[in-house]
């Protein structure tokens, strides 16, 4: 494929523009994390619904309520999970998650009863699959920051995780496409073609091996009490599950007959071409966290 150089540009430019838009959102504040998550969560959610429906024409006939009150619904585990600095005076994110969350539960069946012309099952499981899929890996990730399900003691042990769990995740797909294109041989699975074993194995050990460096640098300068093992294990398990991750979307792409999950971003694709190998990952990392590392 010949070099065009204005493509190159844009996804240099994108790319920038995304990792400053992460990185300020996960560092500035409990805020920004919490906004940039509600973003990535309503944008993935607008992005799977639109695939379903091209794969399953019938989800196109659910009612606007059905859709944009599964999302909100979805949303609801994400407020659920904010710990107690997430507070609006008397009222806390956790408690409005609860109670808001309720009230959908049930109003989303008396609505579908009530003006949806015929109850499609399959519609009720997509959406189903979507907040197992998507609600429940953000909301998992409010909670790996604040450490308030997963009985963490030391809260400051907790800071970095968010990153370094996304920086699994980049760093696998990273070592995954150089590894790849360089003694790339094998095909993965046909629901990829493009990827490799040689590839998806030495981008899981390079990750491994980088982000086990990183946390025990980490250990040293910021005095957190984290064993290297458990480094080491957490990046193996987040770009393991990470690989599944991009590998439902792509699925998910290929019913769907579409080369790309959206076009937020210019060259790159959309958020679940972005955060898909994150929304497997989380709940992995989550579960490592609180069976292994702090229980």
């Amino acid at each position: 494929m010949a070099f065009d150089l204005q493509t190159f540009k844009t996804r240099t430019i994108t790319a920038l523009v995304f990792v400053i838009v992460m990185l300020a959102g996960l560092l500035v504040s409990h805020w920004t994390f919490f906004l940039l998550f509600s973003i990535i969560h309503f944008g993935c959610w607008f992005e799977y619904q639109r695939l379903v429906g091209l794969i399953d024409p019938d989800y196109q006939q659910a009612t606007p309520f059905h859709k944009y009150g599964i999302m909100i619904a979805g949303w609801c585990i994400l407020l659920w999970f904010t710990g107690p600095q997430y507070d609006l005076g008397a009222l806390r994110l956790h408690q409005l998650g609860l109670w808001l969350g309720l009230i959908f539960l049930f109003l989303l069946p008396v609505t579908e009863l009530l003006f949806a012309r015929y109850i499609r099952l399959r519609n009720i499981a997509y959406s189903a699959f979507g907040i197992a899929y998507i609600s429940l890996g953000t909301g998992l990730m409010m909670d790996i920051h604040s450490g308030v399900h997963l009985g963490a003691t030391r809260h400051e042990d907790l800071v970095f995780l968010p990153a370094f769990v996304i920086g699994c995740m980049w760093l696998n797909d990273t070592m995954a496409y150089l590894v790849g294109s360089l003694l790339g041989r094998t095909p993965l699975t046909p629901v990829s073609p493009k990827k490799t074993w040689e590839g998806t194995v030495g981008g899981i050990i390079l990750s491994a091996g980088l982000m086990g460096y990183l946390g025990w640098k980490l250990n040293e300068d910021f005095q957190l009490s984290i064993p290297l093992y458990h480094w080491i294990l957490l990046a193996t398990a987040c770009a393991v599950a990470g690989v599944f991750g991009d590998l439902l979307k792509s699925k998910l792409k290929r019913l769907a007959g579409v080369k790309d999950s959206g076009t937020f971003m210019p060259g790159h694709g959309g958020f679940l071409d972005r955060f898909d190998s994150l929304l497997l990952a989380t709940p992995v990392a989550w579960l490592y966290l609180r069976l292994l590392l702090l229980p």
